[in-house]
């Protein structure tokens, strides 16, 4: 299925929460979340379909909320993974750097989703041609639809 040349993917609400809830975990890794991630944060949660207050409530807690452990997500499909990858290292430049604590995070959602090959070739990737000017509509997240 197709909407404007893109492929779109089913996400049940439970991997839409993962997805969410793995990006803040993502952010709050070198504990500072700047505004550039915050305005991305609002509008990933929109496009998952989130509400506006909720989004804004988690964002402000998510330094402070102890019950929100760090473990990586497991999603239902290796193609929510591998976006949920790739939307994180964009995230994760959104400040204009990368943290090692990330790319290291990340590498974790990798191997627990059986994507750690599919990893490698990413990070390659991305190191070689580090996005500028990062906005929502670059984020894989707009592919999905339920």
């Amino acid at each position: 299925m197709t909407d404007q040349g893109r492929r779109i993917m089913k996400i049940s609400l439970l991997d839409r929460s993962l997805y969410y809830k793995g990006l803040m975990i993502l952010v709050r890794l070198d504990r500072e979340i700047h505004e550039k991630e915050r305005n991305l944060l609002m509008n990933i949660g929109k496009k998952l379909g989130f509400d506006r207050k909720f989004c804004a409530k988690t964002i402000r807690d998510i330094l402070v909320n102890r019950y929100i452990t760090d473990a990586p997500p497991r999603f239902s499909k290796a193609g929510i993974a591998r976006a949920f990858l790739l939307d994180g290292l964009r995230l994760a430049a959104a400040e204009g750097q990368t943290h090692e604590v990330e790319i290291a995070w990340l590498s974790l959602v990798a191997e627990s989703n059986g994507l750690a090959d599919f990893w490698a070739d990413a990070l390659e990737q991305f190191r070689s041609s580090l996005p500028a000017g990062i906005s929502g509509d670059h984020f894989e997240v707009t592919k999905f639809q339920w």
